[in-house]
Order: C-alpha cells, then sequence, then structure tokens
C-alpha cells in the first residue's frame, strides 16, 4: 500500500483542483437512492477556492429534475493517463444565473448551448463538496507500472501511490 495521506480545507481544495482542471470530464451521479441511479458525464467548467465546483447543464434534463429533488451527488474522475482518481460527495443546486454563465462559458460549450451563455435552455449546476477520497500515483503510468514489475520479480513491495481522504 501506498503512502496514507488525508487532506483537508484548502490542501483538499488544492487536491480537487489538480485532479479535476477546468474542462475534465467528469462522471456526474445523482438519485443516489434509485438503482441504477443516474450517471452522467458532464465537463468541469471551473473549481472556486472553497472547492465548488461548477458545471452547464441543460434545463429540462433528467440530471436537473433529480437535483432539484435531492441534492445529493457523488462526482467521479478519472485520469487513466496518470493513474489518478477522484470521488467526492456533496449537494448540488441548480442556478439559472446569466452572469456566472457568462464568466465560466468557454467556447466549447456551443456544442450543446449553440446561443452561448443567454441560451434559453442553459442552466448550472453548483456542486458544494463537503467529502471525498483521492488516489494518486506519484510518476504515472509508466514508472507505476515498471514499479509493479519489479515488485513482481523482487517480492518487495515498491508502490509510490498516495490516497487519502478529503475534508472540505
Amino acid at each position: 500500500m501506498g503512502e496514507i495521506k488525508p487532506l483537508f480545507n484548502s490542501d483538499a481544495v488544492e487536491k480537487i483542483r489538480e485532479m479535476t482542471g477546468d474542462g475534465n470530464i467528469v462522471l456526474f451521479c445523482c438519485n443516489l437512492d434509485e438503482q441504477p441511479f443516474d450517471a452522467t458525464p458532464m465537463s468541469t467548467q471551473a473549481v472556486d477556492d472553497d472547492g465548488t465546483i461548477w458545471f452547464f447543464s441543460t434545463k429540462d434534463s433528467d440530471r436537473n429534475k433529480y437535483v432539484k429533488r435531492d441534492p445529493r451527488v457523488q462526482v467521479l474522475y478519472s485520469d487513466t493517463g496518470s493513474q489518478d482518481y477522484l470521488s467526492i460527495y456533496g449537494k448540488a443546486e441548480v442556478l439559472n444565473d446569466r452572469q456566472k454563465a457568462e464568466e465560466l462559458w468557454t467556447s466549447f460549450a456551443k456544442v450543446w448551448f449553440p446561443e452561448g451563455p443567454t441560451d434559453p435552455n442553459l442552466s448550472l449546476i453548483r456542486f458544494r463538496p463537503s467529502e471525498g477520497f483521492y488516489w494518486d500515483t506519484k510518476n504515472g503510468k509508466m514508472v507505476a507500472f515498471a514499479k509493479m514489475m519489479a515488485s513482481m520479480v523482487t517480492g518487495k513491495t515498491m508502490d509510490d501511490s498516495v490516497e487519502g481522504k478529503l475534508k472540505l
């Protein structure tokens, strides 16, 4: 097992920023009491200083309906290239804030919202994480693979990963 390193408050926010990056794709999971729950790939628009994560969403989507009914949400990030993973739990809310939409707008969003940040179908989801867990490979996929191979040959553990709870 690698290093265990829990992160709190601003350190947790920094890890979220590092692992999500603006524009990264997330699996946004809501309607958590149902089987199966709803899981939708979404693009991260921004991460605020307090860890709040912003998404664009279609106003009449099932996702918005679920969030309005039950704000509990789990978001899952995966970067298989660097072998980094992040699971965050928190509460979300659907907003119609044109000023914030303009602030977060990118040309990439025009694919879904062709009228721009004033598109009548555009809404925002503000996700406020409360806790989570991360798995972070310090040296990337190739080094991790080489260390796994060396461990198999030598019988010695060479795990260079870091993992831990996040608390905001």
